[in-house]
């Protein structure tokens, strides 16, 4: 009886150190708040403005690189409402188009639609960072499958965006994609001094 409950026990804690380990020091755990005092501030009317290069690697569930991607992005602003239309080229050679329109209020909060979003994205601009959340619902030829979806783009100080997000379903984490973002102006003017 002694060893049932030690079994117990243990498998209690090993839970509740997993929870803890995801609540507090996690990808998950970051909040907006975390980066009020940082600097430079992300403006999205300002970084995610013109015309953007973008390239990053999306991870599957085991860690290892599943695809790789270079994408084009476009983005205007008027007011506090844009469009950010985005092109991707993917190792496979297969292609994807995905427009964003995107809504910012006085305060940093981001609604944010587009055709393979469920519903609305929601998120915050706050300090260094920002963070977007939404359900995302894959094409055809990856499955239809629905996923819970967590951006941060993080503003480095020369300009360039660095963009995390992860991918879950049911709570499991499936994919997590890692990519730059950098004007393309900044790119024309770097080439052109070199």
């Amino acid at each position: 009886m002694e060893a049932i409950l030690f079994i117990l026990l243990g498998g209690a804690l090993v839970l509740a150190l997993g929870f803890a380990k995801r609540r507090f020091m996690s990808f998950l755990s970051q909040s907006p708040d975390d980066y009020v005092s940082q600097g430079p501030d992300f403006d999205l009317r300002r970084h995610l403005n013109g015309p953007i290069q973008c390239e990053g690697v999306i991870y599957g569930p085991t860690g290892r690189v599943t695809s790789r991607f270079v994408g084009d992005f476009d983005t205007s602003w008027q007011g506090n409402r844009g469009v950010m239309r985005e092109h991707f080229r993917y190792d496979s050679g297969n292609t994807q188009d995905r427009e964003w329109a995107l809504e910012l209020d006085g305060e940093g909060r981001i609604r944010a639609t587009a055709p393979d979003v469920i519903g609305v994205g929601e998120g915050r601009q706050s300090g260094s960072a920002v963070q977007l959340r939404y359900r995302i619902q894959l094409p055809e030829s990856a499955g239809s499958h629905v996923l819970d979806v967590v951006d941060w783009m993080y503003l480095a100080p020369n300009g360039t965006i660095v963009n995390r997000s992860q991918f879950r379903k049911f709570g499991i984490q499936v994919a997590e994609l890692v990519a730059t973002m950098r004007p393309l102006e900044a790119q024309l003017e770097k080439r052109d001094a070199a």
